[in-house]
């Protein structure tokens, strides 16, 4: 089925931003005008819970997911060939995980539409943050610090032989898990 091929057109592509860039916005929309005013407190902890969340969930998607289970390992294998395709995770596959494991869960046993809105805003934060950011990495030239370290990290991910380095957004977990190898030159 072409909706679960791994390589996009260019407005298949972007619109996996602007999906997500939405779903953010209409999510904190939603939240601010709606939620309850007493509970402001709990559901910004758990957007902030979801957002570092979303740096775990990356690292063990990219180091399990993406290196050892198929078919995300062959497809991430020909994203190590060519790095600048517009490969990614089908946007109907990424929307339906997120709801299914991360969304409804927490709405059911969580006891509130609040904590599983505030929970999975913070996961989207995260998820848009490291798709804009893998996508510069491969795509821009960049003059930003931070991105060209990010940048340096993840090719010397692409470009090394050891198996390591799978933070895309931070190196926390790979410090914690023992993946960072050598600090990268440039």
């Amino acid at each position: 089925m072409k909706i679960f091929m791994p390589e996009h057109s260019k407005a298949a592509y972007l619109a996996d931003f602007i999906l997500y860039g939405v779903a953010i916005v209409c999510l904190a929309i939603f939240l601010i005008l709606a939620g309850p005013q007493d509970q402001a407190l709990e559901m910004l902890f758990l957007v902030v819970l979801g957002l570092m969340a979303w740096t775990a969930i990356e690292y063990f998607l990219h180091r399990v997911i993406l290196h050892e289970v198929q078919p995300f390992k062959r497809w991430h294998e020909e994203h190590h060939l060519r790095p600048t395709a517009l490969i990614r995770t089908p946007t109907i596959l990424s929307a339906s995980l997120i709801a299914s494991l991360i969304f409804f869960p927490i709405l059911l046993f969580g006891g509130s539409l609040w904590r599983a809105c505030s929970l999975t805003l913070g996961l989207l934060m995260g998820y848009l943050m490291y798709t804009i950011t893998h996508h510069a990495i491969h795509h821009w030239r960049v003059d930003n610090a931070w991105l060209k370290k990010r940048q340096q990290w993840h090719g010397s991910h692409h470009d090394s032989n050891d198996i390591g380095r799978f933070g895309i957004t931070s190196r926390v977990w790979d410090r914690v898990c023992g993946t960072a190898g050598p600090v990268p030159k440039k």
